[in-house]
């Protein structure tokens, strides 16, 4: 989960008051956060450093002392506010604000690089020592965890006063095009970067497959920074006492990008700054139009009803109490007999279901509201058919010398498509993808077992053969034919590696399984791109394909760099009850 420090005499001053750390504790249940450690208390309030830590992942906003400090301002109404507004600063599809000559132009040849950018500039006072501290852990926080390592966001400040407009967001070759990085004493090709500069080499890998790489000039060609790489040591180089400063983002999701630079513009707007809007003209759509003012709002109200929250929640909250509730989350709300129309804040777009308002609902009251109930029904826990299914293949399997394994759910695309052959085919396009991951290594549910078994296989070549593993465990796949789109099973997946491991033994090891666990079955051709052609076959069980077995194919035991031959299978257990 993520975790933040924050300076307590800037947490404080931006909260409106004051708490010792065990009432700051109790406070902070409202963000689903706790104290992950108190400060040292011989040090003064300006040096002192709070630790929280977040259990909620999907609220970027509240990674920040800012965020954090808002959340726990409404939810007390310590202003007497019921919910900050951002109106002056924020456009919308219906209402763009004033940009002055604050405008970037963006080069079509980005498109298929990193096509997306957003920006503002803030005024009204000098950044601080703890305010600039502070920048620099939300913008580590926002593109490491939710930007993915950069990927799909990153972040750049820079001393707009001596910014010529417009700026410029343009794609050059790498190798002719050089400027001093931040840190760095000399020009160095943009190819140079990535290869040797230390940011370079950490976030290299973004770009480095590109035929051209993003940079950021103004209109007297002065370099601003190579998104998402480093800023320049010119205008890149922000230091305390800088009172305007420019905050651009780039990145290959729009609406990832839009509420990330909402969140910051609102951070700093609750630190008293000003904030300026910015065009940034797209000569492609973006979603959202091609001209676009930034920060943008394009948040869609959730509704739900009365009836339904108390539901949900086991209580008998009336209308007032719904709207002071969700109003100290941040939230505008409007209700109308029963029913409930909830607009979320510039910073949030986590509202994706009347469920998310029902948990707002809950937060804004606060847990402790509710009285715990024992159970009223009487009810006896057993064992459900499927799980005394699998025990019993798990007993068997280990009789016939595997050893069992347990894996993650979740992958990456590289994992379950690219090792596995499966790029251009049907299966690659039933595989479930996570609309909005924290990270790429997680960002596909497993359609298989096998591409798990693998990745233990990968690193095993030292270990004495043979090697025999399995797991029984969840895969998806998206499947037309269900109510929620996504079909879920049990299966069984087990993987043999050795120098003679070949079809036949696979073929054994089905059926003396399949015999034990009484089952007829037949085998039938099958073309599968993860097994050796002919050397491959379908498991069928009254009439139906319930698993496939073979030896895998060369290319997918290159693609894991594994050097011995192996033999998988994977059968659908439900299938078999």
């Amino acid at each position: 989960m993520p975790k933040i420090e924050v300076n307590e005499k800037l947490f404080f001053s931006l909260l409106g008051k004051t708490y010792d750390y065990e009432t700051l504790e109790q406070r902070l249940t409202c963000a689903k956060a706790e104290l992950d450690d108190k400060p040292d208390l011989s040090l003064s309030e300006t040096e002192r450093t709070i630790k929280i830590e977040l259990n909620d992942t999907n609220r970027p906003d509240l990674w920040s002392t800012a965020g954090i400090a808002r959340q726990l301002r409404q939810h007390a109404k310590i202003t007497g506010e019921q919910h900050t507004s951002y109106n002056s600063f924020l456009s919308s599809q219906a209402n763009a604000r004033d940009h002055g000559n604050r405008t970037v132009k963006v080069d079509p040849d980005l498109k298929t690089i990193r096509p997306y950018m957003t920006a503002f500039v803030i005024s009204g006072k000098p950044i601080d020592e703890p305010m600039l501290l502070d920048i620099i852990q939300t913008q580590e926080k926002l593109c490491w965890n939710y930007g993915r390592k950069r990927r799909s966001i990153s972040m750049g400040v820079y001393r707009s006063a001596d910014i010529t407009w417009p700026i410029h967001y343009t794609a050059v070759d790498p190798d002719t095009t050089s400027f001093i990085p931040l840190a760095g004493e000399s020009k160095m090709t943009c190819r140079q970067i990535i290869t040797d500069h230390p940011k370079g080499k950490e976030y290299g890998w973004i770009l480095k497959d590109m035929p051209k790489f993003p940079l950021l000039i103004d209109s007297k060609k002065e370099v601003l920074s190579m998104a998402p790489i480093i800023n320049s040591a010119t205008l890149g180089a922000v230091q305390v006492g800088d009172a305007n400063l420019l905050v651009e983002m780039t990145g290959t999701d729009m609406p990832t990008l839009l509420l990330a630079t909402n969140i910051v513009a609102c951070d700093f707007a609750d630190a008293g700054y000003n904030i300026l809007p910015v065009q940034v003209e797209h000569p492609y759509d973006t979603g959202f139009g091609h001209n676009i003012t930034t920060p943008y709002y394009f948040q869609k109200t959730t509704a739900t009803t009365i009836a339904s929250v108390n539901r949900l929640l086991g209580a008998q909250l009336g209308k007032d109490e719904i709207q002071d509730a969700l109003e100290r989350m941040g939230c505008e709300v409007e209700i109308s007999g029963e029913h409930i129309t909830v607009t979320p804040p510039a910073y949030r777009n986590d509202f994706l279901h009347e469920v998310d308002i029902m948990e707002d609902v809950m937060m804004g009251k606060e847990i402790s509201f509710f009285a715990p109930l024992k159970p009223r029904d009487f009810t006896i826990g057993r064992l459900t058919p499927i799980t005394i299914f699998s025990r019993k293949t798990k007993s068997l399997m280990v009789g016939l010398g595997f050893q069992e394994m347990i894996f993650n759910y979740l992958g990456s695309g590289k994992d379950y498509i690219e090792k596995m052959n499966l790029q251009g085919t049907d299966a690659e396009h039933k595989i479930i993808e996570i609309s909005n991951p924290m990270t790429e290594n997680f960002q596909f549910v497993r359609p298989s077992v096998i591409p798990s078994l693998l990745m233990a296989e990968a690193p095993s070549g030292n270990a004495v053969y043979p090697h025999r593993i399995f797991e029984i465990g969840k895969v998806a796949y998206l499947e037309e034919t269900e109510v929620t789109g996504t079909r879920t099973r049990q299966h069984l997946g087990f993987l043999s590696a050795s120098s003679d491991a070949n079809f036949n033994e696979a073929a054994s090891q089905i059926a003396s399984l399949l015999y034990y666990l009484d089952h007829a079955y037949i085998v039938s051709e099958s073309q599968d791109p993860r097994f050796i052609p002919g050397r491959q076959a379908h498991i069928l069980v009254k009439g139906k394909i319930a698993g496939i077995f073979g030896e895998l194919h060369p290319q997918v035991l290159e693609n894991w760099t594994i050097g011995t031959p192996c033999i998988a299978a994977e059968i659908d257990l439900e299938a078999l009850m």
